[in-house]
C-alpha cells in the first residue's frame, strides 16, 4: 500500500452565485521517498485538493477517500487529525504572511509546534531545534532571528521560516504549496537540495504544487496536470515532458522559454480558465483547445491509459499514439481533427455559434486563428493592427510634431531612423519615443 492514496476526491462550495465545483474526481497516490508534482493554471483546484487532505476547507462538501497509512483523512476525528498535522504530515503554505501569527516571535511559533507533538521535549530542546531548522533553511544569524516577529522578516525569509516549521519534526509526508515562489534562484536551489536530502535520509514523501515547470522537472517523480478542477493528465516525469498526450499539457510546455535558447516563439494558451460554477459542456478544455472535435463539445472524456503505459493516463479524445511534440504526433492530431469535425466544427472560418473563441479554425502556429498575432504587425489578436499612439503604417506622410518636422515614411520593410525594426511601422513624428 502507498503512503497516501487519494481516490475520486470531490470538493464543492455552495455560494450565492451557485455551487463552485473546485475539485472533480481527483485520484493519485504517493509512495515513500517519492515526489508528486501538481501543475496547472491558477484556479485549477491544486491548492484546494491538498488543503482538503489536511481538513482545511471548512464549509466544503467533500466526498471520496484519502488513505494515509490506511486511515482515511477525510473521516478521522478532530483529535486524531490534529495529531497527524505537523508530526506526520507537514504543510508549507503559499502565503507565509497569513500563515504566521503576527503577535508571536518566529522562533516561539516553531517551538510551540515541536512541543505540541513531542511531549517529552523541554523548552530548551524545542528552542534548540527551532534555531537549528532556521539555520538549515538559510536564515542568517538564526539565534537572533528566532526572537524577531514575522513582519521583521522579508518575504523570502518568511517563506523559509514556514519551510523550517514544516520540516522540524521530519514528517512522513510534506505538502508544499508553491514553496519557492518568493525565493531567489540561489536560495531556491538550497531549499530544493534540503528537501531532496531529507527525502534521502527519512524516506519522506513530497507533494509539490507549483507553476514552475523547471522545478517539477528537477524534483518530481510523477506529474499530475490539473485543469478545471479535474486531472487532465497524469504520469511519470518523462511521460509528461516528452510523451505528453493532452493538449493542455502540451500548451503549458510550449508557453515557457526553453533552456536551450534559440528564437522559438512562445505559444500562449488562448482564453481564460473556465468558471467552476458554470463549466463548459463536454471536455472542459474544448473552448481553448486547438484540436477540438465535435465530440469534445458534448462528451466529457474519461481519464484513460494512453499507448502502452498503464501509469500514463489522459482525459482527451485524441488518438493514444499522438504523444509528444514531434511532427509525427502533430500529423496524427491533425488527421484526427479533420476526421472528427463535421457539424459546428466545420463552419467557415470566423463564424461561431457561442460568441466564444472560434476554436475550429487553426492558424499557422497551431492555435485558433483569431488568437494569432499577424506576423510583422505590432497588433493584437485579430487581423487588424492595434492602434499605437504616435505610430503610423508605412507610406504615410504626417505633419511635424514632437521631436521635429514631418517626414516621408517608408512602406513595409523600408528604413528610416523612426522605424520600428521588422514591422514597417514608423513614428509619425519622425523621432524616437
Amino acid at each position: 500500500m502507498s503512503l497516501l492514496e487519494v481516490t475520486d476526491l470531490r470538493v464543492s462550495f455552495p455560494t450565492p452565485d451557485g455551487v463552485v465545483r473546485a475539485v472533480r474526481g481527483v485520484s493519485f497516490e504517493v509512495d515513500r521517498g517519492r515526489t508528486l508534482g501538481i501543475v496547472g493554471e491558477s484556479g485549477s483546484g491544486k491548492s484546494v485538493t491538498t488543503q482538503t487532505l489536511m481538513r482545511l476547507t471548512p464549509g466544503a462538501r467533500v466526498s471520496g477517500s484519502a488513505l494515509f497509512e490506511g486511515a482515511d483523512l477525510l473521516t478521522l476525528g478532530d483529535r486524531a487529525m490534529r495529531a497527524l498535522r505537523g508530526a506526520e504530515i507537514g504543510m508549507i503554505f503559499q502565503d507565509p504572511l497569513s500563515s504566521l501569527h503576527p503577535l508571536y516571535k518566529v522562533g516561539r511559533q516553531i517551538e510551540e509546534m515541536v512541543r505540541a507533538h513531542d511531549r517529552g521535549a523541554s523548552r530548551t530542546q524545542a528552542r534548540k531545534r527551532a534555531v537549528e531548522m532556521l539555520g538549515l533553511v538559510g536564515i542568517p544569524q538564526p539565534a537572533r532571528r528566532a526572537d524577531e516577529y514575522p513582519h521583521q522578516f522579508s518575504g523570502g525569509m518568511r517563506q523559509r521560516a514556514m519551510i523550517a516549521m514544516a520540516l522540524a519534526l521530519n514528517p512522513k509526508l510534506i505538502i508544499a504549496d508553491e514553496p519557492t515562489t518568493a525565493l531567489d534562484a540561489t536560495v531556491q536551489a538550497q531549499i530544493l537540495d534540503l528537501m531532496r536530502r531529507l527525502q534521502g535520509e527519512f524516506d519522506t514523501a513530497l507533494i509539490m504544487i507549483t507553476h514552475d515547470l523547471g522545478v517539477i522537472a528537477d524534483m518530481a517523480d510523477d506529474v499530475l496536470v490539473m485543469y478545471g478542477g479535474r486531472p487532465a493528465e497524469r504520469g511519470g516525469r518523462r511521460s509528461a515532458y516528452y510523451r505528453q498526450h493532452h493538449p493542455y499539457t502540451k500548451g503549458l510546455l510550449e508557453s515557457v522559454p526553453s533552456a536551450a535558447g534559440g528564437r522559438r516563439r512562445l505559444k500562449p494558451i488562448p482564453g481564460q480558465p473556465p468558471s467552476l460554477i458554470n463549466l463548459p459542456s463536454g471536455c472542459v478544455f474544448h473552448p481553448r483547445c486547438p484540436y477540438v472535435m465535435d465530440r469534445c463539445r458534448t462528451e466529457d472524456p474519461p481519464l484513460a491509459p494512453v499507448a502502452d503505459d498503464p501509469a500514463h493516463v489522459s482525459a482527451c479524445w485524441l488518438p493514444d499514439e499522438a504523444l509528444g511534440r514531434g511532427d509525427d504526433a502533430e500529423a496524427l492530431r491533425r488527421r484526427a481533427v479533420e476526421d472528427g469535425r463535421t457539424g459546428a466544427a466545420a463552419r467557415p472560418p470566423g463564424t461561431s455559434d457561442t460568441g466564444a473563441a472560434d476554436t475550429t479554425v487553426l492558424g499557422e502556429t497551431g492555435v485558433p486563428a483569431e488568437y494569432e498575432e499577424p506576423r510583422g504587425v505590432p497588433g493584437g489578436l485579430g487581423g487588424e493592427p492595434r492602434e499605437r499612439p504616435g505610430w503610423e503604417p508605412g507610406g504615410r506622410r504626417e505633419a511635424g510634431g514632437r521631436g521635429g518636422g514631418g517626414r516621408e515614411t517608408g512602406g513595409p520593410g523600408g528604413g528610416g531612423p523612426g522605424e520600428e525594426p521588422g514591422t514597417g511601422w514608423t513614428r509619425a513624428d519622425g523621432g524616437g519615443e
